[in-house]
């Protein structure tokens, strides 16, 4: 029977592999990596990552699940705690790679994902409409998938835009600050200055819509 000292090195030997995998899941892709390698990168030895996981399906899984588990259990950001804001965005580099890989590559557990960022957004903007710093929505449903799909856009788009915009990487601090704050910009600032759009688009839906009715 292992004792409480081996058993707290097993776990942290398991999260090393865990971090190691999301590390090179998130920059080369699932298919590219082999255990050995995640092996490498975490400093244990390949017989651990098989005892520990079984399988690349099984450590993909595990990285899988936690990702879903951050986003669950993730407490609401302070605008007001500028360090701590800084260091969860410098964390969260390895996630943000491996979101986009997982979103690209397709899995069950990136579509549980986006769901469920999905719903927790839409809580969380009906809350800000209560609370009066976000504006009420026609279609609050549409516009929490909206609002999550534009943020994920750069994640499944990094590589574009590092090159349209001339940085070398997407995901590091500096960069991530620039687009993220641009984003922030439409979000809170907008873009037209009237509803002239709006209205055009109302106004096909409602044509579209009269013509279904009539037939």
């Amino acid at each position: 029977m292992p004792t409480m000292r081996s058993a707290e090195d097993d776990l942290t030997a398991r999260a090393r592999i865990r971090n190691a995998a999301l590390e090179l899941f998130g920059a080369e892709g699932v298919g590219r990596v082999s255990l050995r390698a995640v092996a490498q990168r975490a400093g244990v030895s390949h017989a651990l990552v098989l005892h520990h996981f079984g399988t690349k399906e099984g450590l993909r899984q595990a990285c899988d699940d936690y990702v879903i588990s951050l986003v669950r259990d993730a407490p609401d950001a302070d605008l007001g705690d500028t360090a701590g804001l800084a260091a969860m965005l410098e964390a969260g580099t390895a996630v943000r790679r491996y979101l986009g890989r997982a979103f690209l590559d397709g899995s069950p557990q990136a579509a549980a994902l986006f769901d469920e960022l999905v719903a927790a957004t839409g809580r969380w903007l009906e809350q800000g409409v209560r609370e009066g710093w976000v504006q009420p929505s026609d279609d609050p449903p549409a516009r929490a998938a909206m609002y999550v799909t534009y943020l994920l856009a750069p994640l499944a788009f990094g590589e574009h835009l590092a090159r349209s915009q001339g940085v070398p990487d997407v995901h590091d601090l500096r960069t991530l600050l620039r687009f993220s704050r641009a984003g922030i910009e439409i979000f809170t600032r907008g873009v037209f200055a009237d509803e002239r759009a709006l209205e055009a688009w109302d106004a096909v839906r409602d044509d579209r819509g009269s013509q279904r009715g009539s037939r």
